[in-house]
């Protein structure tokens, strides 16, 4: 079955709906949502509910840091745009949808895959995968053979060897990749609602559990549309100008 693998939604209503219509043309049958629905964009509420009927339909899903902070209040090492944001995100929020996402696991193990937010040795701590140091550390701290997480808005795939040997590859976007069976494997599909690589076509990623390939994806949207609701939302005009970016 091919999953798409969807992270760092941001509350980007546009960008959402872009790669779900374009994972339904890839013949996607099942969907794995990593965190951060909420954050930086325009229409949370939206976008949550859209993760719940996800979710209602058999997809998993796991709770982000940004999601956390709609519901707890920001973190203290968050920076000034992000808690504004979390504060309005707050308020958009419904008691019920706050409850919703305060239910939703840290991780979840499926076969032999594991879905986190940030990473596999402290799913709570919200540190990043940054490199391969802490790709080796995520990828040790599970037997399961596939890791997906979210947390950096930029693509890359770590693999870890029966030896102990560690790999990193930058992919390039529709290109198979063969997920060889004698290497763990570790994907950061990259960002749905605000990606960071320079590049603003949104990002998601889709795994075939059959074959074992992987595949990155890159999906252009409404960007503007976007940058208008963060704009009448009264949030921090940078939100709005980092999306034509991809910063």
């Amino acid at each position: 079955m091919k999953i798409a693998l969807i992270s760092d939604l941001h509350a980007n209503r546009e960008a959402f709906t872009a790669v779900l219509e374009h994972a339904q043309g890839q013949g996607v049958g099942d969907y794995a949502l990593l965190g951060d629905f909420v954050g930086y964009g325009g229409d949370p509420a939206w976008v949550v509910d859209r993760v719940r009927a996800l979710v209602d339909a058999g997809a998993i899903a796991v709770m982000g840091n940004h999601d956390q902070a709609a519901i707890k209040g920001a973190a203290p090492t968050m920076h000034e745009e992000a808690r504004e944001a979390v504060a309005w995100t707050h308020a958009q929020l419904s008691a019920e949808q706050r409850d919703w996402l305060a239910q939703l696991p840290m991780s979840v193990i499926r076969d032999d895959r594991l879905y986190v937010h940030a990473n596999a040795y402290a799913p709570s701590g919200w540190e990043y995968i940054q490199g391969r140091m802490e790709a080796m550390r995520s990828l040790q701290a599970t037997e399961c053979r596939y890791t997906f997480c979210g947390h950096m808005h930029e693509p890359m795939l770590y693999h870890l060897s029966g030896t102990g040997k560690a790999g990193e590859f930058t992919p390039a976007p529709g290109t198979p990749i063969p997920l060889l069976p004698n290497r763990q494997w570790l994907v950061v599909p990259g960002s749905c609602g605000q990606p960071r690589d320079g590049n603003p076509a949104a990002c998601y990623a889709i795994f075939d559990s059959v074959s074992s390939e992987l595949s990155f994806q890159r999906v252009p949207y409404d960007i503007e549309a976007a940058a208008q609701r963060i704009r009448a939302a009264g949030l921090p005009e940078r939100l709005a100008q980092r999306l034509s970016q991809g910063q």
